[in-house]
């Protein structure tokens, strides 16, 4: 397809949206079509046309015309006024519940980097205490979106008007779960520990008590036990009972990265090659997941890049199995699976501005 597409983004100024933001300005299919950036902009920014985005990001002060572009006043008329085809939303899940509706009301296809859209079941929805649950017009919407995980639902992000993108902790869960689940390979009534530790910037851009400097330094902790919002993706898309998986996130002193360590058991005891030919059957064609046969990932191999990497050790028994995943939580965590479901929508390579 060689249609010009005209992307926006809104919410820019965090961690993700810089790395959104960096990938659509170096992202082939968009050259000479830059991104409208908007948000909120005091009045004497918008006297001068918005906030210079190099102002907020000097980093990308080398990429495609990003010296000639701002961050200017969010409003509808902008965005319809500029045609824009597909927004991302990079907001708070309140702002992206209240916004949503109203682009595809515009015909405006939207990409959702929060938790606004991913969740089906109410009950796992309840975590958020959306103010708008249970309403006609929530309820349409929530009907309309994609879980956005290409390695999952390519065939339904491909048509979709709203692309729910995954969480974090959950792709880094999901990717290395789902094969095996969806083999039958598992003893799901053993029960699936899913160990899971994430850089601080997965936090976000505000500073709080637990994520300054003195307090996450030297220092690893575990956090929401029990009641991490995105336990009810890795219910939804593995396809396990609450009581089937407990799932521990963890904050590490470090700026960026997952690392998740996964402990299963098999219904019959496996061999290498059975669980390797599972996870190279399932992935075939998924150009972003990196699969390891002969040693583990780190997060040092991930950081930076949009890959997501599997491995994973088989006990002496073939009976349980230790399965370590990693991703950069910037990234495939949260922008570059979003551009990645942008190529999918568009009918693009799926890797395209990625690899």
């Amino acid at each position: 397809m060689t249609q010009k597409v005209q992307t926006a983004v809104i919410g820019v100024t965090g961690y993700a949206g810089a790395e959104l933001a960096r990938l659509l300005l170096r992202h082939p299919r968009l050259q000479g079509v830059p991104p409208v950036f908007a948000g909120r902009v005091d009045t004497k920014d918008a006297a001068r046309g918005g906030v210079p985005l190099t102002e907020i990001h000097p980093q990308l002060a080398d990429q495609n015309g990003a010296g000639n572009l701002k961050q200017e006043p969010f409003s509808w008329e902008l965005l319809t006024g500029r045609s824009v085809d597909v927004l991302f939303l990079a907001t708070p899940h309140e702002q992206s519940r209240e916004w949503v509706p109203e682009a595809l009301a515009r015909g405006i296809r939207v990409i959702d980097l929060s938790g606004a859209w991913r969740l089906t079941d109410a009950a796992n929805r309840a975590v958020y205490a959306f103010s708008d649950e249970g309403s006609e017009q929530a309820a349409a919407t929530q009907a309309q979106a994609v879980y956005g995980m290409p390695e999952l639902h390519r065939a339904e992000i491909a048509g979709a008007r709203l692309i729910a993108n995954p969480g974090c902790y959950s792709t880094s869960v999901i990717l290395p779960l789902k094969p095996l689940v969806a083999a039958g390979l598992l003893d799901l009534n053993h029960g699936i520990v899913a160990d899971s530790k994430s850089g601080v910037s997965g936090a976000g851009k505000a500073p709080t008590a637990k994520t300054h400097f003195m307090y996450a330094a030297d220092n690893l902790s575990a956090y929401a036990v029990f009641a991490h919002r995105h336990t009810g993706e890795l219910l939804e898309q593995i396809g396990v009972a609450r009581d089937q998986i407990v799932f521990t996130p963890h904050l590490l002193p470090i700026p960026r990265g997952i690392l998740s360590t996964i402990y299963v058991r098999f219904l019959a005891p496996q061999t290498v090659e059975n669980v390797s030919r599972v996870y190279h059957d399932f992935f075939g064609g998924s150009p972003m997941v990196r699969l390891y046969d002969r040693k583990l990932p780190q997060i040092q191999y991930v950081t930076r890049t949009s890959y997501a990497d599997i491995g994973f050790q088989l006990s002496a028994d073939g009976r349980r199995a230790v399965i370590v995943s990693c991703l950069d939580n910037l990234l495939k965590g949260a922008s570059s699976q979003a551009v990645q479901n942008l190529n999918v929508m568009m009918g693009w390579d799926e890797a395209e501005g990625l690899a």
